[in-house]
């Protein structure tokens, strides 16, 4: 593949990106996390650095998910079959997508303190 290609091209890749991860029942459930999330903004109201603070937080979440299924795909491409190299690989980016999963129950859990506490 060509690099330094135009922009709408580079858009295109990234949006097919997202349709094969919009596959993914992993992503699909964090998607609907995120509705979740900007739900209890839309109820709750607090101030604009918490929307800022639970969008990055959604965006980082759902972008390691994306992380996730490349390097599955990857992985499973170059060998289909079962390696302990392979295993820890994806192991080990699907414990990073648990981390940041629980980093957001953090930051929800300071947001509604901060709401209905302070």
């Amino acid at each position: 593949m060509e690099k330094n290609q135009r922009f709408v091209n580079r858009l295109g890749f990234a949006l097919a990106g997202l349709k094969v991860g919009l596959k993914e029942h992993s992503l699909r459930t964090q998607l609907v996390f995120a509705l979740f999330a900007f739900t209890a903004l839309v109820t709750i109201r607090p101030a604009p650095i918490w929307w800022g603070l639970v969008a990055l937080t959604c965006a980082v979440i759902l972008a390691a998910e994306l992380f996730n299924t490349a390097l599955e795909a990857l992985c499973d491409h170059v060998s289909p079959e079962f390696q302990p190299a392979i295993k820890i690989a994806k192991d080990t980016a699907a414990g990073a997508v648990l981390i940041l999963s629980v980093g957001a129950l953090l930051v929800a859990s300071a947001l509604l303190y901060d709401h209905f506490v302070l």
